[in-house]
């Protein structure tokens, strides 16, 4: 299973990538796709709303169950990938790339410093 060490992630099985400009970009990893299956729904927060870490912000479903995904870091949605609404599956055949789900302006920088290596999150996750 792919965990790209370009990323940094969330215990909640989230992936990130740090733009170095204090926004982010945000999907879900391998790993929870892995557990959760095919999806076939995906709703996204709305551009402008504002989480705090840990907060549920927006739900994906598989034929399997329907999951809520975390923000892994404080801050504001900026942008979010509409090509999901028609084309969920696009989370599953490229989670790291095409499947993103949202990007944040963070509120907190030094958040980024709680998140997972890509080695610290395979450990989680039981990977070699």
């Amino acid at each position: 299973m792919e965990v790209p060490e370009n990323l940094q992630y969330a215990a909640s099985h989230e992936w990130i990538a740090d733009h170095g400009d204090g926004t982010v970009s945000v999907g879900i990893t391998a790993v929870a796709l892995d557990q959760l299956g095919e999806l076939v729904y995906v709703e996204l927060p709305e551009p402008g709303a504002q989480f705090k870490r840990g907060d549920a912000c927006a739900v994906v479903e598989s034929t399997k169950a329907a999951s809520d995904v975390y923000a892994p870091l404080s801050g504001e949605v900026i942008a979010v990938n509409g090509a999901l609404t028609d084309a969920p599956a696009l989370v599953n055949t490229a989670p790291y790339s095409e499947g993103w789900l949202f990007k944040l302006k963070l509120a907190n920088a030094e958040e980024v410093a709680t998140l997972l290596t890509a080695s610290a999150y395979r450990a989680l996750a039981g990977m070699s």
